[in-house]
């Protein structure tokens, strides 16, 4: 439906996105553009042009970074009788899998084990799950599905290394699993290994065309091949990829060392030492180009660090800032196994990288006490869709969320909280057993934090 028509800028962005401001111009190489009370800037590489006057309707919300593909799940085929043995009451019965272990019978003891594994994950309980497969797997070494879905667990728990292995084994005793490939290819891409992702991806759409698969091929040949001519430096925790003229060496150390320090503060924080953490400096159009991520990003974690260095010199302070708080999704990653909901995900690392909602609380206090926020439980999921000015909403509350959090009970309850998710608890039972309320509690208990440091 069109709306009365108002004087407007709109940017139009290489990739085909639209972005609707009061007024937008060129300044320094980069395009500066008001939304209300915001002023914003995204680098003037990714823009076509900047359209002058009106402009019917709303302001098209920003591309969103393209998802990759879960991985499958199939389970083993197993008799009824089986089932009802190993599950009862809502619970595994242990002693009749040890009994059905004694049968003797290694497909039924595999079975056993792996119905164990699957009633687990349906729980989210990822480890259980990975310890029932890995029994099941000692019975029948070669079963194309269990080794598929013990690779599927193992991605689930931040455990690349590993998942390849068993990824690798699927796709040699099941040629002809579409599923086995896509496996292969994910978990290629997931160690940096993206020659043998993008071969194994392949193999996958010959035997089964598949949208998601198609897409994660594509992201990953884009982002081959933005970094086909990349150089590689290591430290204790990371891989840094660069290109080498963009990249000055006094760079490279300096955001290598800020990562170590960060590293060291947030494994005391948050209790994790995730391993193998992939690093990419990009050009501003190289980075857009490669994520497809919204025009107000700055930086961005989807399992890698990826961050745009154009002109960049040396690691300044809003740099660091930026460096910490995308280090900071991957430790939540790995205590989580990527379920945090995102408004606690964003507010963590905007807590560790030092934010405060001291200049946004008068206006965020009105905001609850008005009842106008949106509710938290709306921004479990991303805030890519979202336009700046709306993006800029959410992440004052989920700052403001978690900040009440640690202020009322501590960092280390803010870290349980995480855990419990990783443990495979809903957000609202995490929330019960840490906090002791859940969304509803927690959304009053928010409004009167704000009030009462704030004001209303």
């Amino acid at each position: 439906m069109l709306c009365a028509a108002a004087r407007a800028d709109t940017i139009v962005l290489k990739n085909g996105d639209r972005i609707q401001a009061d007024s937008a111009q060129e300044r320094n190489g980069r395009v500066e553009y008001t939304l209300g009370d915001n002023t914003m800037t995204i680098p003037r590489s990714i823009v076509v042009r900047i359209e002058k006057g009106p402009v019917y309707g709303p302001a098209p919300s920003p591309a969103a970074a393209t998802p990759e593909a879960p991985p499958p799940h199939e389970e083993m085929a197993s008799s009824g009788d089986l089932v009802s043995r190993v599950i009862h009451n809502g619970a595994i019965d242990a002693a009749a899998i040890k009994s059905i272990e004694e049968e003797g019978d290694s497909l039924r003891a595999a079975a056993a084990n792996s119905i164990a594994a699957n009633f687990e994950e349906k729980r989210l309980n990822y480890s259980a799950a990975a310890r029932y497969l890995q029994s099941a797997i000692a019975f029948l070494p070669d079963h194309g599905v269990l080794l598929e879905n013990y690779a599927s667990v193992l991605l689930k728990l931040g455990q690349p290394a590993e998942a390849l292995l068993r990824a690798q084994q699927a796709a040699r005793v099941s040629p002809q699993s579409a599923d086995a490939f896509l496996l292969l290819g994910y978990a290629c891409y997931k160690n940096d290994h993206n020659r043998e992702a993008i071969a194994a991806l392949k193999k996958s759409l010959e035997l089964r065309p598949d949208d998601k698969t198609r897409d994660l091929l594509e992201r990953v040949e884009r982002e081959s091949k933005t970094e086909a001519d990349f150089r590689q430096q290591e430290s204790s925790h990371f891989t840094l990829r660069y290109e080498g003229s963009q990249a000055p060496d006094a760079l490279r150390t300096q955001i290598l060392d800020a990562l170590e320090a960060d590293y060291r503060d947030l494994s005391n924080d948050l209790g994790s030492s995730p391993r193998n953490i992939y690093v990419s400096l990009y050009t501003d159009e190289a980075f857009f180009d490669v994520t497809h991520a919204a025009a107000w990003t700055a930086a961005l974690n989807d399992g890698k660090i990826r961050i745009p260095i154009s002109g960049v010199k040396a690691v300044t302070p809003e740099m660091a800032s930026v460096l910490r708080h995308e280090l900071t999704h991957s430790f939540v990653a790995q205590i989580t196994h990527n379920r945090a909901p995102v408004w606690l995900n964003e507010g963590v690392a905007q807590l560790e990288q030092g934010s405060s909602t001291g200049a946004i609380g008068p206006r965020l206090a009105a905001l609850y006490v008005s009842g106008r926020q949106i509710p938290l439980n709306q921004l479990e999921g991303g805030f890519n869709d979202y336009s700046s000015a709306e993006a800029s909403v959410a992440y004052a509350e989920s700052l403001a969320a978690v900040e009440y959090i640690r202020a009322t009970y501590g960092l280390s309850d803010l870290a349980r909280l995480l855990q419990r998710l990783g443990e495979g608890q809903s957000v609202e039972s995490a929330l019960r057993s840490t906090v002791h309320g859940g969304y509803a509690e927690l959304e009053t208990e928010i409004t009167n934090y704000l009030r009462k440091n704030y004001g209303s």
